[in-house]
């Protein structure tokens, strides 16, 4: 019909494009994440691999699914050790979350203020960390915090301690605290490095001359545009934080109980693989239901 507007057809190629990101997503994260799945339904079992029942055809199709349970769910609500384990990681998570938005949000906005011709260089100073490995880098804290280390021995020198007294922070949650801080700051810095850098300086100009003091200007400007950078920072810390296991593994006590831990103790100290992956589904289930949910919200706002 005349006046008809005749919509492009997709080529192929646009339609390649788009099956990529699923064919990866497809490939490196709901794969691994059935296997998760089918062994938490298998059972505990003295063989290789250490639980049964093994896929071994689809002829026995049926058999190997009639074999499948979900008993290692129901013995996650009755022991309580799995229960306080997700609740105190969460606790450390949210915590944690919170310093670093706290000791983040000032550098960023200090580097997105500062000139033009050095934000490169303090840009650089921020990953600078990454060019160590992780392990070395929180190995490095316990010869710092430690009761005989470096953070003693400074303390002494200035007088706030005693020659015989001595720093009690290392094995406790206080060096979990510090060791997460310092290991995830750059991935807060930067989400809201990003968010700052582009905010519009004439609105806080604009607010200064209609008589707005500095920090309402910037409760009512600057951090309501920075919202993006916030939430991004802290669902890229909060997520990996949850399931940490090397940080609470080399700083903190034999008290602290945090769900990484639980898993590596398992995985590997007891073999029961059929729960330590009933275990890691509850955990991811627990951390992308909220964020879907966040996303959800988002998308009608």
């Amino acid at each position: 019909m005349e006046g008809e507007i005749s919509l492009p057809k997709a080529s192929p190629a646009r339609w390649l494009v788009v099956l990529i990101p699923y064919a990866w997503m497809a490939l490196f994260f709901l794969a691994p994440f059935f296997i998760v799945v089918k062994i938490s339904l298998s059972d505990t079992a003295i063989a290789m691999p250490p639980y049964l029942p093994v896929f071994e055809g689809f002829s026995a199709l049926r058999d190997f699914v009639s074999q499948l349970d979900a008993e290692n769910y129901l013995f996650l609500t009755e022991d309580p050790l799995y229960y306080s384990a997700y609740l105190s990681s969460l606790r450390i998570a949210v915590i944690s979350t919170l310093l670093l938005l706290l000791v983040g949000y000032p550098i960023a906005l200090g580097m997105a203020r500062a000139s033009v011709t050095i934000r490169p260089t303090l840009l650089m100073l921020v990953i600078l960390p990454f060019w160590t490995s992780f392990l070395i880098r929180v190995y490095a804290w316990i010869g710092i915090l430690k009761p005989e280390g470096l953070l003693t021995l400074v303390l002494q020198w200035i007088g706030l301690y005693g020659p015989d007294e001595q720093v009690q922070i290392f094995r406790t949650e206080t060096a979990i605290f510090i060791g997460i801080v310092y290991s995830y700051l750059p991935f807060m810095v930067l989400p809201l490095y990003s968010a700052l850098e582009k905010l519009d300086g004439t609105l806080l100009e604009a607010a200064s001359d209609l008589g707005c003091p500095p920090w309402k200007a910037f409760w009512r400007i600057t951090f309501p545009l920075s919202i993006p950078g916030v939430i991004a920072g802290s669902m890229i810390c909060f997520i990996p934080i949850t399931g940490e296991f090397v940080i609470p593994d080399l700083l903190g006590g034999p008290n602290t109980l945090m769900i990484g831990k639980t898993l590596w103790t398992e995985f590997f100290g007891n073999r029961d693989w059929p729960l330590a992956s009933a275990v890691a589904v509850v955990l991811l289930l627990l951390l992308v239901i909220p964020i879907m949910i966040f996303q959800n919200q988002q998308q009608k706002v």
